[in-house]
């Protein structure tokens, strides 16, 4: 009965805390801060959306995943101002992208549209940071 009680009392706190780290993203005035509250909520929506694709809830699903890849690319984009947490933002992005190519495995192809274009899209905020990190100074 405890573990029912506490399995129950978790998943609202989970959602809480994604809200919070929202709100605690709008009042941040420090990119590198920006970047990695940007980073949680992308990371925390990709564990979200997991659980929803395995509930059959594929509409809200594709919600958590199309909010993964906005704040990634607000992570990449707080990372790229400053110059710092580029190699971060980075490896995040592609667990995260990698994460995501798993769970399109798992979806009927008419499903597997919006997860593809997330995937894509994780790629590119890669792609960016990698030319980035290793461009070459002349």
């Amino acid at each position: 009965m405890l573990l029912l009680l506490t399995s129950t009392l978790a998943a609202p706190a989970k959602k809480a805390s994604i809200d919070e780290l929202k709100e605690k993203l709008k009042t941040a005035t420090r990119p590198d801060d920006k970047a990695s509250i940007a980073l949680q909520i992308a990371e925390a929506q990709v564990d979200a959306a997991d659980k929803l694709y395995k509930q059959g809830k594929y509409d809200e699903g594709q919600q958590a995943v199309s909010e993964a890849a906005s704040y990634s690319q607000q992570a990449h984009d707080a990372a790229i101002l400053t110059g710092h947490r580029l190699k971060n933002v980075e490896i995040s992005v592609r667990k995260m992208a990698h994460r995501l190519a798993d769970m399109k495995r798992q979806l009927t192809f008419d499903e597997q549209a919006p997860v593809q274009a997330a995937v894509e899209q994780l790629e590119k905020i890669r792609t960016d940071l990698l030319n980035r990190m290793f461009k070459a100074d002349k």
